[in-house]
């Protein structure tokens, strides 16, 4: 199993389910609801029915769920039962604490914390300072060419 939020994906989403698929069978993703996203990342750009549509798509996933709404965010560990939770290496998630949920659960399941991926756009950040870098200087040029390009698209 993995989680996250999966907003504009990206090359580090690829590399972590790919690196997530390796360690089992099959690979359930987690797509968090956009009321998690707020509380432990960001306002999403993209919606939860898109990111989980997008992310079922990716080759490495087998299955791709929403998260439950509300309560725990660990209550879903019943649902999936997984023999192995992939973390990535920025999630803020504690090891030993879902191992001890699971474990609560009657769970027998190992986490595995998995490598940074080393890439250009590699964060949903980066990739929106970017576009925010991209649009500034489209504005520049306008601005200094008089007018003369057509807006960028």
């Amino acid at each position: 199993m993995a989680t996250g939020v999966f907003d504009l994906l990206h090359p580090g989403h690829v590399y972590f389910l790919t690196e997530a698929r390796k360690l089992g069978d099959e690979l359930v993703v987690v797509v968090a609801r956009d009321s998690t996203a707020r509380r432990f990342k960001h306002e999403p750009i993209t919606s939860e029915a898109s990111r989980v549509q997008l992310v079922a798509a990716l080759k490495p996933v087998d299955r791709a769920i929403l998260g439950h709404e509300g309560g725990s965010i660990y209550d879903i560990l019943e649902e999936i039962a997984p023999d192995i939770i992939a973390l990535g290496f920025d999630q803020i998630h504690d090891e030993d604490k879902i191992v001890e949920e699971c474990r609560r659960r009657g769970l027998r399941t190992k986490v595995v914390r998995l490598p940074k991926f080393e890439g250009d756009l590699d964060g949903t950040r980066k990739i929106v300072r970017k576009v925010a870098e991209w649009l500034a200087l489209q504005e520049k040029l306008q601005a200094v060419e008089g007018g003369k390009r057509p807006p960028p698209v």
